[in-house]
């Protein structure tokens, strides 16, 4: 599979990366606002051996039809800002360009975008795209629906500057039908990324946690989605659609 990316930061070159290392899927290119990285490829950033063009490409030195039509790709990730998705999603639904956006937050104006575009386009959102955070939405869900009266909390770890609460805590706690006041939130160091949800009972306790090591699980979690997305039909679909095979007894 041929794919863009949208956002180099932190999160988006840990994506790069692992897209680089996966003989089944090519990146293609990665697209920025600024043109400092122009004229260099994404092999020769890491050092990674590689036979992707990966090259780097500028708003400011191609609209994103212009890239589209010269560097067709069958998906676009998106790890860039909430606002992102306006540059592209029109683009990539009329070109048959697969959408997986991994932002954290969206306001009610771009989900309702993201609806749109799915009406044409293969649309997929997940705030958090580990395939083990997701897991452990599905576990949680099934462990509420056994006990829905269980005193649940919600912790959530990040690095020191990280600014407002995790978009993936909200995600759980909307799942779980419980109020963000639930939601615990811990701002130290360099930590990646941590979230446990707590099950009270009377005489026990059920705790779940996952914890991101490494960056790189972004880059898995995309291509798993990337993959499961191959057959599917235009629609708005929810890392939770992905895993739901996979839990049919």
């Amino acid at each position: 599979m041929k794919i863009g990316l949208f956002g180099f930061g932190k999160a988006g070159k840990a994506v790069a990366s692992v897209i680089l290392q996966n003989k089944n899927h090519s990146l293609q290119w990665i697209y920025r606002k600024t043109n400092k990285l122009n004229h260099r490829d994404a092999s020769d950033f890491f050092g990674i051996e590689s036979n992707d063009p990966g090259y780097f490409h500028s708003e400011k030195s191609f609209n994103i039809d212009e890239l589209l039509e010269k560097h067709p790709v069958d998906a676009i990730i998106d790890f860039s800002s909430q606002e992102g998705i306006y540059t592209y999603g029109k683009a990539a639904a009329r070109n048959n360009v697969k959408i997986i956006s991994a932002i954290s937050h969206y306001s009610d104006k771009e989900i309702d975008f993201l609806h749109q575009l799915a009406q044409k386009a293969i649309v997929f959102w997940s705030p958090n795209i580990t395939l083990g955070i997701n897991y452990l939405l599905y576990a949680s869900t099934f462990l509420k629906k056994i006990a829905p009266s269980v005193d649940i909390e919600i912790i959530e770890e990040h690095f020191k500057d990280k600014k407002g609460i995790s978009g993936t805590a909200i995600r759980i706690a909307d799942v779980l039908e419980v109020k963000d006041e639930k939601i615990n939130t811990i701002r130290a160091g360099g930590i990646v990324g941590k979230h446990e949800v707590i099950f009270g009972f009377p005489f026990q306790t059920v705790r779940l946690i996952h914890e991101s090591i490494s960056r790189d699980a972004f880059g898995n979690g995309a291509v798993f989605a990337a993959e499961h997305l191959l057959n599917k039909k235009p629609g708005f679909y929810k890392f939770e659609d992905l895993l739901h095979p996979y839990f049919k007894v």
